[in-house]
């Protein structure tokens, strides 16, 4: 088992075993997946949309998302709703959508805190005061990304992502955590390049869709703190 880091109150993992693991041990749990699942539960719920997690690549997603008179998001496009954030910004108030990714999904599902958040660098500073005003211990976890193996890899802008809450969270913080906060300090004021260039974002960039990069890159803009309740991200 990974260390807890119980004697911090702010915590900061990685990937899904941290989820299942160790998000019983805390109060909070705050997914962080900025390209693109969290960011795009922050575009969609701050527009009024109730947005349900599920599992990726699952046959059952359609069925499931017929029984909850929602709208399944496909592969990635500008134009049908997808897990690009850019395609979220239009839907429309009150509709429902089930969002299936490998990571952010998932690790949503899997957590067993009191309460699971889902955050990026839109909404950091909604969900740092959130946070400080619910008290207790938070453990963030920032999903990563996985190789064609399986194999989780750091993600530069999750990291990132962490310490943009971090940073203005109270409490005592765990070496990883301060190490988070410190990478978003030195990299605050050019927050857009330093995504461009890491892998997540020129890999989505070559794809075509540098604009989810922009958006996903946008800081503090979003005060919306989405909070999943009976499988369902809604605005805390």
């Amino acid at each position: 088992m990974p260390h807890a880091q119980q004697e911090y109150s702010v915590r900061l993992q990685w990937g899904l075993e941290a989820a299942r693991q160790l998000s019983g041990q805390a109060d909070s749990c705050v997914v962080i997946d900025v390209l693109s699942f969290s960011t795009s539960v922050d575009v969609a719920c701050g527009n009024g949309v109730v947005v349900l997690p599920y599992r990726f690549n699952d046959d059952s997603a359609k069925e499931y998302a017929e029984s909850r008179q929602a709208v399944l998001a496909g592969k990635r496009s500008r134009t049908r709703p997808s897990l690009s954030p850019v395609s979220l910004k239009h839907l429309a108030f009150g509709s429902r959508l089930v969002l299936p990714s490998p990571n952010g999904a998932a690790i949503s599902l899997a957590c067993e805190s009191k309460q699971t958040i889902a955050a990026c660098l839109r909404n950091a500073a909604a969900v740092a005061d959130y946070l400080n005003r619910q008290g207790g211990s938070a453990l963030l976890i920032a999903a990563g990304e996985l190789n064609a193996d399986g194999a989780l890899r750091f993600a530069y802008e999750d990291f990132l992502g962490a310490g943009a809450i971090i940073e203005q969270l109270t409490g005592s913080k765990s070496p990883e955590a301060l190490a988070a906060e410190a990478a978003f300090v030195l990299a605050r004021n050019d927050i857009e390049q330093q995504l461009r260039h890491g892998m997540s974002a020129s890999e989505l960039s070559e794809r075509g869709y540098p604009e989810d990069v922009v958006l996903a890159a946008q800081l503090n803009v979003s005060v919306c703190v989405p909070v999943l309740r009976d499988g369902e991200y809604r605005p805390a």
